[in-house]
């Protein structure tokens, strides 16, 4: 039979329904594998609980002041102590020191040689410690960063020059209206980076696309969602509640965040969940997987046990990944000067 279709006039093959295959047709490419998934929560005890351990994560993601390990590190031994316990490997994100209250005062930017001498400190106490942030939520007002992008990228260079084989995260950033005009800035001093990290709340409880695809549209590369989740309930600094609480929103937010990871899988590569549970009463933020009262699974938990078990949820159609902008091409060397002709005998001293 395979003789005698390769004997077959086109035409005849066409007619017997056969697919010719195109001149030149290329293979596909390989599908892009299902984005890494993170929990993120401030409190070593996640760990323990056996509804977190149920779900089987294997990445977390805490904040930390750029220089704990220098004036306290005792809550960041014992939150990586329990992280290794459980076999989670942590994303380390360093932020301002304790007590600044940017924009307000005091809001210290740190020395970049003040940053390396605690970037020191943590990577010889911590060594198993592998991937990193930099800076948290840079360009952000609650930053000494939003104002200093050139700042934040060399934070960046310093942590990457002090831990090779690392991950390290270039900026880590919120989708506000500065995004483009930080990172521009972020990238004139690290025009080589190739991993970003985007907070994406907006987009994951509005149930859009936008705020994410204008990140990838802005730089090359790699992304991480490293901190998104489904509200819960949300209260501004002056009072007003944008977000009611409601257990059924937040669950639909968390399909929406897989579905855009799912959409953008092949720049998207990794998403961490905030929060496990809300632990302080004070807090104007919860987008808790469990009730901070009694411990109950909220209906997001749910969602997320489900997802990860069937490894996520179908991309939207039609949708186009941005790929951001093209790498700045190396500047070509000067070419040599041209040798001088030789003597042929018809100068003036002949």
């Amino acid at each position: 039979m395979i003789r005698l279709f390769k004997s077959l006039p086109l035409v005849a093959l066409l007619a017997l329904g056969l697919a010719v295959p195109a001149e030149g047709a290329r293979k596909r490419a390989p599908a892009a594998k299902a984005p890494l998934v993170g929990v993120a929560d401030q409190s070593p005890a996640t760990f323990a609980d056996p509804l977190f351990r149920d779900l089987g994560v294997r990445h977390t993601r805490l904040i930390v002041a750029w220089n704990a390990v220098l004036i306290d590190p005792t809550g960041l031994d014992a939150w990586i102590a329990a992280a290794r316990e459980a076999g989670a490997e942590p994303l380390i994100a360093f932020n301002h020191a304790d007590g600044d209250a940017c924009p307000a005062t005091p809001c210290s930017l740190p020395s970049v040689a003040a940053y390396r001498r605690a970037f020191k400190a943590f990577r010889a106490r911590y060594p198993d410690v592998r991937s990193i942030q930099p800076w948290n939520e840079a360009n952000h007002q609650s930053q000494p960063t939003a104002r200093n992008p050139r700042r934040a990228a060399e934070y960046y260079l310093a942590a990457k020059a002090l831990c090779r084989g690392c991950k390290v995260v270039a900026a880590d950033v919120l989708d506000s209206t500065n995004m483009e005009r930080w990172l521009a800035g972020f990238r004139r001093r690290a025009p080589k980076a190739r991993l970003w990290g985007l907070h994406n709340y907006t987009d994951t409880n509005r149930f859009r696309l936008s705020g994410t695809e204008r990140l990838l549209s802005a730089v090359p590369g790699e992304v991480w969602l490293t901190e998104t989740g489904g509200i819960h309930r949300f209260e501004t600094t002056d009072g007003r509640v944008p977000f009611q609480p409601s257990e059924s929103r937040a669950a639909r937010a968390v399909e929406h965040v897989f579905r855009i990871a799912s959409t953008h899988r092949r720049r998207i590569t990794r998403l961490y969940l905030y929060q496990w549970r809300r632990t302080n009463d004070f807090d104007r933020f919860d987008a808790g997987f469990v009730d901070p009262v009694d411990g109950r699974p909220r209906r997001a938990y749910h969602v997320l046990r489900r997802l990860l078990r069937r490894g996520g949820v179908r991309p939207l159609p039609n949708r186009e990944t941005p790929k951001g902008p093209k790498p700045d091409k190396p500047a070509k060397p000067p070419k040599p000067p041209k040798p001088p002709k030789p003597d042929r005998g018809g100068g003036r001293d002949r």
